[in-house]
């Protein structure tokens, strides 16, 4: 498989300078009354003309010639080249791939919406130029198949499968590193360089975002829940150890029933709680 070759072009100010040198000759000859000669170095300098290029920051020209690649200029300046070169600009500048999101099913089956941010730039000009056939549309196609991959590999979130270690929502460095690597693979068949790559929107689809976002309040308020129940029942402890240490009053197992019940009533409401005084004695 061929490569990318560096092609080391002859400057262009000097050959300019020949131009303009030529153009000299070629007049002194009309005067000499040799009109055969001018035409013919005129024929050789408008020929030459071609062979001028300008490679700006950042850029690249790939020459062909005949059907055979000849190689690379990629050093910014002014040249010439052979005028029968074919000359085809490859950008090298970092560019920047916000692609929509798209619907995909994860592990689980669910669909989700994802998109991918990604900044790439081409490495390989002979690549890019010669082993696909579009490099800019290769990026766009091969970054939605990445996604797909990744999406399936991976659940959303850990409410329906617990055991789940990465999960696209949670472990976003990880997923994000895989995701570059995945792209990369993809695309170092064109010569693309990937400096970064990772998920900039995850979201459930449509269909089931509002099912979704009921069933995750229910986990935050069951959640929520039972550390409140942990927390009443350590203090309903706290304070029957308390009252028993310091003799504060004995309680037989009836009276601490119900002390027990109107703490955990008190600590565990959702509301304020109206107390009802007792004017009287219960017993």
């Amino acid at each position: 498989m061929k490569q990318e070759k560096l092609l080391k072009a002859f400057p262009g100010y000097i050959a300019l300078l020949l131009v303009v040198v030529a153009v000299g000759f070629a007049l002194w000859e009309v005067l000499l009354g040799h009109i055969v000669w001018f035409f013919i170095i005129l024929f050789f300098i408008i020929l030459s003309l071609p062979g001028f290029i300008i490679v700006n920051p950042n850029e690249s020209k790939v020459l062909v010639l005949f059907g055979a690649y000849k190689g690379t200029i990629k050093n910014n300046g002014f040249w010439w080249v052979n005028p029968f070169m074919v000359k085809k600009n490859i950008s090298l500048r970092a560019r920047n791939l916000d692609s929509e999101p798209i619907k995909v099913n994860d592990k689980l089956g669910n669909p989700i919406m994802i998109g991918v941010v990604m900044v790439w730039k081409v490495e390989d000009t002979f690549k890019a130029s010669f082993d696909v056939d579009d490099y800019t549309l290769f990026v766009d196609i091969q970054n939605e198949a990445a996604i797909r991959k990744l999406a399936g590999q991976f659940p959303y979130d850990n409410l329906e499968d617990e055991k789940a270690h990465l999960t696209l929502r949670s472990s976003s460095e990880e997923v994000n590193e895989m995701l570059e690597k995945e792209i990369t693979e993809r695309l170092s068949i064109a010569g693309i360089k990937v400096v970064e790559a990772r998920i900039n929107y995850l979201a459930y689809a449509k269909e089931i975002a509002g099912a979704m976002l009921k069933r995750q309040q229910a986990e935050a308020i069951i959640s929520a829940r039972r550390k409140i129940v942990e927390g009443a029942v350590s203090m309903v402890e706290m304070a029957l150890e308390e009252m028993s240490q310091k003799n504060i009053i004995e309680l037989d197992d009836e009276r601490k029933a119900n002390m027990v019940s109107n703490l955990m009533v008190v600590l565990t409401a959702d509301k304020d709680v109206s107390p009802v005084l007792n004017t009287g004695s219960l017993y």
